[in-house]
């Protein structure tokens, strides 16, 4: 009997509480659209880096999903991670203001900011999105 109301307690506890953990998993996507604009986009439309910016809706949400879980950036040559680092953050605040807001933020975080962004703007997404 003792041992009854522990578990019973314990049972709730993860019932309860698992929408909230959920939700704070999926990520604030619209910090993710800042941070994708103003670096990533900003990044890309330079000459050397091809002069074009890569829209959400250039991928579908699996396709999004699979590239974030692969870490791979510049057809492989980089990970995608540390262009969401805080070092990297740090490297170009002085002329990025997003990265410089965002400069504390924990890089799990942004990821997931990131992909709730472009999860959400794939060209299957709730709200297909461009990168003005």
């Amino acid at each position: 009997m003792k041992l009854h109301k522990p578990l019973v307690s314990a049972v709730l506890l993860c019932v309860l509480g698992a929408p909230f953990a959920a939700s704070a998993a999926d990520g604030d996507w619209k910090r993710g659209r800042v941070y994708y604009q103003m670096v990533c986009t900003a990044c890309h439309k330079e000459p050397a880096n091809g002069g074009k910016a890569i829209a959400p809706t250039s991928k579908t949400k699996a396709e999004w999903a699979a590239y974030i879980q692969a870490d791979k950036h510049a057809k492989g040559k980089d990970s995608l991670k540390s262009y969401i680092s805080k070092e990297y953050r740090a490297k170009i605040k002085a002329t990025n203001k997003a990265a410089e807001k965002f400069a504390d933020v924990p890089d799990e975080d942004l990821l997931n900011d990131i992909k709730a962004f472009v999860i959400k703007g794939a060209k299957d997404g709730d709200s297909p999105a461009s990168c003005s």
